[in-house]
């Protein structure tokens, strides 16, 4: 093996190349760090479909000079709304569009996750301190006080701290505290892509739209400039635990989970493309209690993975991201801790509420009668007190 050492005096390695991972090489780029970022897979790649970036990770997306290319591969969503499963009465609806912009000062988008990725990408190519590593097979790491051994591949690579972005399943994580095994929720979600040319005129509302069940619920809302429906369902089912986010579904398994639902559904389901159809099981995490030690330390999914009921896991991995850049400081291990404790409160809120979401949005009966009553007002509030929230000032 080769030892790789920097150019300058303070390197990030940062293991995972989505869209944590990516984000975190920019911020720290723009703060003057060198950054080298290793992605397992041949290419930069994003699984899964559409994803929705509301103004508290839209601003730090800004920040980084991003808006122009957001505007152009992104939709802006009029509202979110929500809607009753079977009749499809609207049980509440809160203006987005101009409204967020003159109410949180950024934008909300709707995108498709890989539209997002070639965003991060070209801009981390483009940057003189980036460097971008596809097929990195990564192994254990060790680390002294004065930096990073990490081996890749072939190739020892020194660094002055080492940033874990590998997802739900972060071999960084693993080397830190050990396999930990998650808890099935009980939940089990489709995702799937409805070209808009399929279906009739003014079927779906420019806005995010999820429809309240017993049991299951229904989100749709477009991406790609308005091309694409992308759609996402969740259902309450127990004997599969599939927890991949690449595992075909099959059209007539959805049809029959959202049999009697709205006709709006119906027609959806109807027009999905098979091929963009998956399903897989949604597992729990705990909130960690510390993600990092020394010179290492994780970011998103790897230290707080969160369930998709606030929509919510990329912006608190974008969220990550600025924060990391803006703690880090020469005294890597002080700038890490602060990192953390600046970010550990917040997250383990929205995975909790994301929890509880799971059981709101399928109660039935009376339950849900008296959820539907107190929805409005109880949707804005959590929508306010997530969108301004400013991890651009933040960082004390």
């Amino acid at each position: 093996m080769t030892l790789e050492r920097p150019a300058s005096d303070l390197k990030f390695l940062v293991v995972g190349g989505g869209i944590g991972g990516l984000t975190a090489a920019l911020c720290l780029a723009q703060q003057g760090h060198e950054v080298h970022v290793f992605e397992q897979a041949t290419e930069f790649v994003e699984a899964g479909a559409g994803i929705q970036l509301s103004p508290n990770c839209t601003r730090v997306l800004h920040w980084l000079g991003l808006e122009h290319a957001l505007r152009t591969e992104a939709f802006i969503p009029e509202a979110t709304q929500i809607r009753q499963w079977q009749t499809g009465k609207i049980i509440a609806e809160t203006p987005l569009g101009p409204e967020a912009i003159a109410r949180y000062g950024m934008p909300y988008y709707h995108i498709h996750r890989g539209d997002l990725l070639k965003v991060l990408v070209a801009a981390a190519a483009e940057h003189a301190s980036i460097t971008l590593s596809t097929s990195a097979i990564v192994g254990s790491f060790q680390q002294t006080q004065e930096g990073i051994t990490l081996p890749v591949n072939d190739t020892v690579y020194y660094g002055d701290a080492l940033i874990g972005a590998d997802g739900i399943h972060s071999v960084v994580r693993a080397s830190l505290w050990g396999e930990e095994k998650p808890r099935f929720t009980g939940n089990v979600a489709w995702r799937a892509l409805v070209p808009v040319a399929r279906l009739p005129p003014g079927l779906i509302k420019p806005m995010a739209t999820v429809w309240w069940g017993p049991g299951k619920h229904f989100v749709h809302y477009y991406v790609r400039g308005g091309e694409l429906v992308n759609c996402v369902c969740v259902t309450e089912k127990s004997g599969w635990e599939i927890e991949s986010w690449t595992e075909p579904g099959h059209q007539e398994e959805l049809q029959a989970e959202f049999s009697g639902w709205h006709p709006d559904i119906g027609q959806l389901i109807e027009n999905v493309t098979p091929e963009s159809l998956y399903k897989w099981a949604l597992f729990d995490r705990a909130p960690m209690n510390r993600w990092g030690s020394g010179r290492v330390t994780l970011l998103g999914d790897a230290c707080h993975p969160t369930l998709p009921f606030m929509s919510q896991g990329a912006a608190m991995a974008i969220e990550d991201a600025a924060a990391l850049a803006l703690c880090a400081e020469n005294d890597i291990a002080s700038g890490l801790r602060r990192y953390e404790d600046q970010r550990r409160d917040r997250t383990a809120g929205v995975q909790q509420g994301s929890r509880r979401n799971a059981k709101i949005f399928h109660l039935s009966g009376v339950s849900a009668w008296l959820r539907n009553r107190a929805a409005g007002i109880a949707s804005k509030n959590a929508m306010d007190s997530l969108y301004r929230y400013n991890v651009l000032e933040a960082i004390k």
